[in-house]
């Protein structure tokens, strides 16, 4: 029996009257851009697939070619028996297309921030009388959040500043800089998955040479996305190779299916092989997704056609949605926040949207502040011109039913 179980059904049932429950759609098909959905094909608007690489032909072949030659999985972590040419092939592909000397795999990008702070902060190094310090974007991502929250409090000061506003990080940072701490790291998403803005990266790295600090970038949202050949937001901000610690996924733009990532200095690139919690105990990757995250870095390499056709979808998108309209979060990037305001206004409005053939979630707190409630749309490369007009013309309707235009 588990205790409590009615007071966690009620919550359940408050969740589902206030229109605030997540509910999960079931795909009956590969993410593409278009999915089939109840035996009906509908536009995909709410994936992570920027490039649609998810079911790129030449991924699936590659997948298929990891399997043969080295089988589904490895039944181990790295350092026992765990590791295999793949995983170094790719980790030495990730740190030439981060501008890094190095790389480390995980099985996520979540355990990747989860393992930076945790493995950096281990005691190992020694504390004397010195303190850590992290500086954090108030928007940053749920892992880097937790990733913080894995330091001892009684070591390490973690301090917040305003979203984006690195003058306020100058002031915090100008504050601190006679505090003797043994390490500062600024950690800040590099493109802000609720918002689709980018961080004011070039100001972060200014800040971090003028007082020693260690700048980490999650950029998930931001490789195979953001800069003319989609090397991220440090390329499409002007400085790339210049950041200190990169993490990311290979569960969104390139590929789709799992595993994360942390490029930086060899030095400390091998201090977290020895020390980062997530590494050291959880099975190294599988090598379907090795050999595919290899070929989508190919691909990426060599065309840069589909970053091309990803900024013009998006910004045609953007443009036509605002003439409808809609009020957006402005910017550039493929995730385009169509504010509403209201939860259960965007449950509804993702629910119409859904009967017209298109699929975008609504999101609303705690996922997002209080009275933000959105739709979040997420522009595709995969998308052709008539999949985009189709989908306006669906949130032109539902707008229009529900009294939003």
């Amino acid at each position: 029996m588990i205790p409590q179980l009615d007071k966690i059904t009620k919550v359940l049932s408050e969740l589902q009257a206030a229109k605030t429950f997540k509910y999960e759609t079931m795909l009956e098909s590969a993410q593409g851009a278009r999915v089939k959905v109840g035996g009906k094909e509908i536009i995909m608007l709410a994936s992570n697939n920027y490039l649609g690489l998810a079911s790129h032909p030449k991924i699936r072949e590659a997948a298929i070619r990891g399997i043969k030659e080295y089988g589904f999985g490895m039944s181990s972590v790295r350092f026992i028996c765990g590791t295999q040419v793949l995983h170094r092939k790719l980790e030495e592909k990730i740190a030439a297309f981060c501008g890094t000397e190095d790389a480390i795999l995980y099985l996520s990008c979540f355990s990747a921030n989860e393992g930076f702070f945790a493995g950096l902060f281990a005691d190992k190094l020694g504390y004397d009388s010195y303190k850590d310090v992290i500086y954090s974007d108030r928007l940053n991502h749920a892992s880097i959040i937790d990733g913080n929250r894995l330091t001892k409090a009684e070591t390490t000061d973690r301090k917040i500043y305003a979203h984006g506003e690195a003058e306020d990080l100058a002031r915090q940072l100008e504050g601190d800089k006679n505090q003797l701490y043994r390490f500062r790291v600024v950690a800040t998403d590099g493109v802000f998955s609720m918002e689709g803005d980018l961080a004011p990266l070039p100001r972060l790295v200014e800040l971090c040479n003028k007082y020693q600090a260690i700048l980490m970038v999650d950029d998930s949202h931001g490789m195979g996305v953001v800069g003319n050949t989609g090397k991220g937001t440090a390329e499409g901000l002007g400085v790339w190779g210049k950041v200190d610690v990169l993490t990311g996924t290979l569960g969104k733009a390139l590929g789709g299916a799992a595993g994360g990532f942390i490029a930086s200095k060899k030095a400390l690139i091998e201090y977290l092989r020895q020390n980062s919690r997530p590494y050291i105990f959880s099975n190294s990757l599988p090598p379907p997704i090795l050999a595919a995250s290899l070929e989508a870095f190919n691909i990426l390499d060599s065309d840069y056609s589909l970053v091309e056709k990803l900024h013009s979808n998006t910004a045609y998108f953007r443009k036509e949605i605002v003439n409808l309209g809609f009020k957006i979060l402005h910017g550039s990037h493929p995730i385009v926040p169509v504010m509403l305001g209201d939860a259960a206004l965007a449950q509804d409005a993702s629910a119409e949207l859904l009967k017209e053939g298109v699929y975008v979630k609504g999101l609303w707190y705690p996922v997002v502040p209080k009275g933000e409630a959105r739709l979040r749309v997420q522009v595709s490369a995969a998308l052709e011109h008539r999949d985009l007009n189709e989908a306006l013309e669906a949130f032109k309707k539902m707008g229009e039913k529900l009294k939003i235009i």
